[in-house]
């Protein structure tokens, strides 16, 4: 029996040659082996789960709504509106309509957690808006089917594999370069290879985006997954999409995706508590982020809760 188990990309790349398949493929039979389920109910409960991001993209579209906090749930409802009036703006604007809507999505994913909705959290539900916004304005561009955006999961699922046995997926462990850089590295390689890129260019398109959110604070205002959580989603969906034109190209990581992935690994470790999820640096302790705190009942910075 073949096995399908990878680790690392070059454990992948090795399997893709050796079956002559995607890594979206590679990853569907890793998931058959790991979990002893056969192709199709995979592939069903991987349909529901692309129904459930949809749907929360849709639910924030559809009935904008301001979070309990305050701090999010208005964005989404400019992005629509320059979306319905593009020829209006395309002028002005210089991101395409594609881009815009990758923007769209992300954010809507994002203002629709804050106000407690129902998302999907891959790989995490800070960093939750990116494969949607992606994913969102990929199937806008190139009239993607299902099956396709399923494989566009699949490909993600296979770099967020790698990054969590090398290194990890968490901002309280890594910062949200763990969080954000990987699933901007997931989205870049998901859209490259669903326009047909090989195997490799879809890691160096992974690569490229990872190296360049090595070193990204997880700073939560009220530790909240909110500002600067939501927005930073939406621009690095548009990130991902300039990492994976540029692997498209020809354009290469000058380091490799594993290398890269250790590198942000030992990062994490380096980074203060402060700026890992613990809201405790960053943006949290800004002014701003303190009359947040404050207006939420939460501690200052250094207080302590027994003199209280």
């Amino acid at each position: 029996m073949n096995s399908f188990i990878f680790r690392n990309s070059e454990e992948l790349l090795k399997l893709c040659k050796e079956h002559d398949s995607p890594i979206w493929e590679i990853m569907l039979r890793y998931e058959m082996q790991i979990s002893s389920k056969k192709r199709e109910p995979i592939m069903s409960k991987l349909l529901e789960r692309l129904d459930v991001i949809f749907n929360g993209i849709n639910a924030s579209i559809e009935k904008p709504e301001v979070s309990p906090s305050k701090m999010a749930g208005e964005s989404t409802a400019f992005l629509v509106k320059h979306i319905n009036e593009f020829d209006k703006y395309a002028d002005s604007l210089l991101l395409n309509e594609a881009a815009i809507r990758a923007m769209l999505g992300a954010i809507a994913t994002g203002e629709n957690n804050a106000r407690m909705g129902v998302i999907l959290a891959f790989p995490t539900a800070g960093a939750a808006g990116v494969l949607p916004g992606v994913m969102y304005g990929a199937k806008y561009k190139f009239s993607l089917s299902k099956k396709e955006l399923i494989n566009m999961m699949l490909t993600a699922s296979a770099i967020g594999v790698i990054i969590a046995n090398t290194a990890t997926l968490s901002g309280a462990a890594g910062g949200c370069q763990a969080e954000v850089g990987s699933a901007s590295a997931m989205a870049a390689a998901a859209l490259t290879e669903v326009r047909g890129a090989s195997p490799e260019t879809t890691l160096q398109a992974a690569a490229l985006a990872l190296k360049n959110m090595i070193g990204l604070a997880c700073d939560p205002i009220g530790g909240l997954v909110e500002v600067p959580c939501i927005k930073r989603n939406g621009i690095a969906a548009v990130f991902s999409m300039s990492a994976s034109d540029m692997a498209f190209m020809g354009i290469k990581s000058f380091v490799p995706f594993d290398e890269v992935v250790r590198a942000m690994r030992e990062v994490g470790d380096m980074m203060s508590p402060r700026i890992k999820e613990t809201a405790l640096g960053g943006l949290a302790t800004t002014p701003t982020g303190q009359k947040v705190a404050k207006r939420m009942g939460l501690l200052k910075i250094g207080e302590n809760p027994c003199t209280k």
